[in-house]
């Protein structure tokens, strides 16, 4: 569940609306895009309203959920889908370690984060850990 930014026409300007996915893949690998939404704004119950109705249309359960870190997005899930295992977004883990990271090691270890999400392995992390 995330958005994307489109330009859209409206009366005699172009703006940016946000559009809000629930992207799934169901066990047998296949994806689904089972709805877009356009709304002001997110927040937590933006969510739960959009994961009702998802549980009305017949979604039975969501096992995984990947999400950004938007306050109290968790806890909306869990109130639908109790068994969901939440997963916070690969780039939002990222974004948020590298918070703690000083100015001057910035380089070096994007450079390193960079080797091991792009080739995924053990072996490169512990490659990765010894350089920096």
């Amino acid at each position: 569940m995330d958005c994307i930014v489109v330009k859209i026409r409206q009366n005699d300007s172009v703006i940016n609306k946000t559009v809000f996915l629930a992207l799934g893949i169901n066990t047998e690998g296949q994806k689904a895009l089972p709805g877009r939404w356009l709304t002001e704004n997110e927040g937590a119950t933006f969510w739960l309203n959009v994961l009702v109705e998802l549980k009305n249309r017949g979604f039975q359960d969501i096992l995984i959920a990947c999400v950004d870190g938007l306050k109290d997005f968790p806890d909306a899930i869990n109130s639908v889908y109790p068994q969901t295992h939440i997963q916070l977004c690969i780039i939002h883990i990222v974004r948020s370690s590298l918070k703690y990271v000083s100015w001057k090691d910035y380089k070096a270890v994007t450079s390193g984060l960079k080797t091991v999400y792009r080739r995924g392995g053990a072996d490169d992390a512990e490659c990765v850990r010894g350089r920096v």
